[in-house]
C-alpha cells in the first residue's frame, strides 16, 4: 500500500530528537511522500530547508489565522502574533519543493472574552483573500484551515476563485457543507479525527473518493486505536486510510491508490 501524508509538521520541535527516524518510519510503512506545513514565516522557512535534505518531502508556506492577533485562548504554539507580509508570502512561495499555500485561513473559534471578535474575524478575511491572490500569481492551489467558519469560507471561495483550487484541511464539517466545498472544486482532507467516532461516517459513506485527501497533521491528532496523548507520526496515515475503506467497505490498497493519485494530482508532485 502506498500512500503520502498530505498534511504534516515534520519540520516542528516535537520531531528534533528524532526526525530523520520517523521520516524513514514513514517511508518503511509505505508512506512514500509527506508534504509538510508551515503555518508562519519561521515554520515556512524551517520547512524549506527540510525539503532540501529529504527527497521526499514537499512544502506549504502561509500564516495560520490564529498566528494574526495575540490569542490569549491559544497554546504557546500559537501565541506567536506575526503581521501579513504580502511580498515576504510571495518570495516564500517562490521557492523550490512549494507545492502550496497554506495553511490560510479562518479560526473563529479561539476568541477570547476581551478580544474585539468582529475586528479579528475581518482581518483573518482580508488576509485570507489575499493569499488568494499570491496562489494565483505563482499557480498553486491552497491548504485551508477553518474552524467555525464555514459559512464565511464558502463565500468567500465563490467569490475569490483559487485557480487551482486546493483542499479543506482537517475538515470538521458536515457532509452537507462538504458537497458544497466539492462542487466548488476542492478536496476535502480527512486525519485522525475522522476516526474518534461515527460521527463522519456519513459524510465518508457519501462523499466520492476522488473529492478526499488523506493526512495527519502530526504530531498531532493520532488516529484510533493510537492513544491520544500519542506523538502522531506520518506512518499514521495509514490508519485514516483503513477507516476510509471500512466505512466505505472497499479494499484499503484500492482507497489508497485512488487517494494517493488525488494527492498527486493536486499538488502536482
Amino acid at each position: 500500500m502506498k500512500l503520502i501524508d498530505s498534511h504534516a509538521h515534520v519540520h516542528d520541535s516535537k520531531f528534533d530528537k528524532d526526525r530523520d527516524e520517523v521520516i524513514q518510519r514513514a517511508v518503511e510503512s509505505g508512506v512514500s511522500q509527506i508534504i509538510t506545513v508551515g503555518t508562519n514565516e519561521e515554520t515556512s522557512l524551517q520547512a524549506i530547508e527540510l525539503a532540501k535534505k529529504y527527497d521526499n518531502i514537499f512544502v506549504t508556506v502561509g500564516l495560520h489565522p490564529l498566528h494574526l492577533f495575540e490569542c490569549s485562548e491559544c497554546g504557546e504554539e500559537e501565541q506567536i502574533f506575526e503581521e501579513f507580509d504580502y511580498k515576504k508570502y510571495l518570495q516564500l512561495a517562490s521557492n523550490g519543493n512549494v507545492v502550496a499555500i497554506g495553511e490560510v485561513g479562518l479560526d473563529y473559534h479561539h476568541f477570547g472574552t476581551n478580544d474585539d471578535v468582529e475586528k479579528i474575524k475581518e482581518k483573518q478575511n482580508k488576509v485570507l483573500i489575499k493569499f488568494i491572490k499570491i496562489c494565483n500569481e505563482v499557480n498553486k492551489p491552497i491548504v485551508i484551515h477553518c474552524w467555525d467558519g464555514y459559512d464565511e469560507l464558502l463565500e468567500i471561495l465563490g467569490s475569490n476563485i483559487v485557480e487551482k483550487r486546493g483542499v479543506i484541511h482537517s475538515y470538521i464539517g458536515s457532509w452537507k457543507n462538504a458537497q458544497k466545498f466539492t462542487t466548488l472544486g476542492y478536496k476535502i482532507g480527512l486525519n485522525g479525527i475522522a476516526t474518534y467516532g461515527e460521527s463522519y461516517d456519513k459524510l465518508i459513506r457519501n462523499i466520492d473518493l476522488e473529492d478526499l485527501l488523506i493526512e495527519t497533521d502530526a504530531p498531532y491528532l493520532p488516529p484510533r486505536p493510537l492513544p491520544r496523548e500519542n506523538r502522531c507520526e506520518p506512518k499514521d496515515v495509514k490508519l485514516v486510510a483503513e477507516k476510509i475503506a471500512d466505512v466505505k467497505n472497499m479494499n484499503v490498497d484500492d482507497v489508497a491508490k485512488q487517494i494517493t493519485k488525488n494527492i498527486k494530482e493536486l499538488f502536482d508532485i
